[in-house]
């Protein structure tokens, strides 16, 4: 009785494998990494600047208002393009009444507005042109970089190595080594540029100054350690 007790418990043994391979062979095993993040910076100069030049009127009456303001504001649009702007676009177009302190209807004022890109050495006459046209309302410029996405990659680049300078620097201060790259995150937030730098240009009457700009990533890299 002895014997066969332990046949059957051999035999639920035995059993207990069947359909798990994995209890036949024993876990993979996983390979040690090393996880850390990494920082790049690319400093590059704006080469574009974007205006925003509009016109604003008042009349008694809203067809007056629309009407002063359409005439002005076509002088304003021909100038920007006799100026070298580009990728003109209208951003706003609005006609509101104006009143007085009893609610009463005083008359009507028309608003338009459009962005204008240009190169930086021309942004100063351009918005020199633009009041000189009519415009009575002006914004920016913002200065922008036109291969920003180059820049960014360049930056990306410079992060993945600065992960991996992090990663060697602490095998050796744990003793191991640094092996290739496991897996790469970026981060999710978009690139924004920091201006930081002294004038790079200067255009027309009025400066527009480009100075510089930092273009920067951050991933998180984890690396196989040997």
């Amino acid at each position: 009785m002895i014997v066969a007790g332990v046949a059957a418990v051999a035999a639920v043994v035995a059993l207990a494998g069947v359909g798990r391979p994995e209890a036949a062979r024993g876990d993979a095993a996983t390979p040690d990494t090393v996880t850390t993040t990494g920082h790049g910076s690319v400093t590059v100069v704006p080469d574009t600047a974007t205006v925003v030049a509009g016109v604003h009127t008042q009349a008694d009456t809203a067809a007056a208002a629309l009407a002063r303001n359409s005439s002005e504001m076509n002088k304003v649009v021909a100038a920007l393009k006799a100026s070298g702007g580009s990728n003109l676009q209208t951003q706003n177009v609005s006609l509101s009444p104006q009143t007085n302190e009893q609610g009463q209807v005083t008359g009507y004022a028309a608003d338009n507005q459009v962005t204008v890109d240009a190169k930086i050495s021309d942004a100063g006459g351009l918005i020199d042109a633009a009041v000189g046209a009519g415009a009575n309302t002006v914004d920016g410029p913002s200065l922008s970089v036109s291969d920003r996405d180059g820049a960014y990659r360049k930056a990306l680049a410079q992060a993945v190595d600065d992960a991996r300078e992090k990663a060697q620097a602490l095998g050796g201060a744990g003793g191991f080594g640094v092996g290739p790259v496991s897996s790469v995150t970026e981060e999710s937030q978009a690139p924004q540029p920091i201006a930081f730098g002294a004038a790079a240009a200067k255009a027309a009457d009025t400066p527009v100054e480009a100075g510089t700009q930092d273009v920067t990533a951050d991933v998180t890299v984890t690396f196989r350690i040997r």
